[in-house]
């Protein structure tokens, strides 16, 4: 847990080095074309969008608007999240706002119960309940519309705005009869949530040489129905949860690179779970937000 959390903060000094250093300056936009973009449909498609962004900035840039006078254009602001899975250390993290009194996770700004361990009495949710950090909880499909409420009872008793995000994970050929009857008793309960998606778990497949996989066209559909459940039912699709990578892994299967399950034994990295690659995260978003200008759905996001 020493070296982890160790780790954890070097990675996170490097991720504000960039964020305020000048890397995430829209101006520097055509230099995120890393390997990944810079041949293929997706790599013309980040290009047109970057040349867009740099002819607006240089409208607003004679108009006296620029990165030096505007921060907003400069630099962004980053949020951690992870499973409050190993209690030891999300215990030892925990601290008292010597302003407010409130009791704060600090090894995160958001956290999450998995679907193994949100039940009554889990150690899990009883930590989650005393702390303030927002909350995600993960739907598998063994969670019961009326133990979901119950969730919320303990874990949000107020009904505060931003304290629950909801986070289904039921793979694309289970989310259609799922995620509506949930959607529909926490409306009738006139519970505050917001909605997410996970299409990554649930799509966990083994390959035939035994490696654990994810198909790229199931992640695909989890996501499209997901977003035309909340549009039928008239709610927000409010974010998309993604495991993915830099590194050019061979770990999912399909895409525009058609990684099949022969190609996985190439660059299969992962330690847990099977990983997007950049490439393949790429093309999700791109594709992702097609299916958002055909359905006019500015809501999801």
């Amino acid at each position: 847990m020493l070296k982890a959390y160790s780790q954890s903060a070097s990675t996170l000094n490097l991720l504000r080095a960039f964020a305020e250093g000048g890397y995430a300056d829209l101006h520097q936009v055509h230099s995120w074309n890393m390997g990944f973009v810079k041949s293929g449909p997706q790599g013309e498609r980040y290009r047109q969008l970057a040349d867009r962004i740099q002819e607006n900035l240089n409208f607003m840039k004679a108009l006296g608007i620029s990165s030096r006078n505007t921060p907003q254009l400069r630099k962004v602001n980053f949020y951690t999240s992870h499973e409050a899975l190993l209690l030891p250390y999300e215990e030892a993290m925990t601290r008292t706002d010597s302003t407010t009194g409130d009791i704060f996770d600090t090894s995160a700004h958001f956290v999450w119960i998995g679907d193994l361990t949100r039940f009554e009495e889990s150690g899990h949710v009883e930590f989650c309940s005393g702390i303030r950090n927002p909350i995600g909880i993960k739907c598998g499909p063994s969670l019961d519309p009326d133990e979901l409420i119950r969730m919320l009872d303990i874990l949000n008793p107020e009904n505060i705005p931003g304290r629950i995000t909801l986070i289904p994970r039921f793979g694309y050929n289970r989310i259609t009869n799922y995620l509506p009857p949930l959607i529909k008793r926490v409306l009738a309960e006139g519970r505050i949530v917001l909605w997410s998606c996970d299409p990554m778990h649930g799509n966990t497949v083994k390959s035939a040489n035994g490696l654990k996989t994810r198909p790229f066209e199931r992640i695909l559909e989890e996501a499209k129905i997901n977003m035309e459940i909340h549009q039928a039912e008239g709610t927000y699709a409010g974010g998309i949860h993604l495991e993915m990578t830099g590194q050019n892994v061979t770990e999912c299967t399909g895409g525009l690179a058609d990684i099949s399950e022969r190609d996985l034994t190439d660059r299969y990295r992962t330690h847990c779970d099977p990983r997007l690659n950049a490439n393949q995260a790429i093309e999700l978003a791109f594709l992702i937000a097609d299916i958002l200008k055909r359905n006019g759905n500015g809501r999801a996001g």
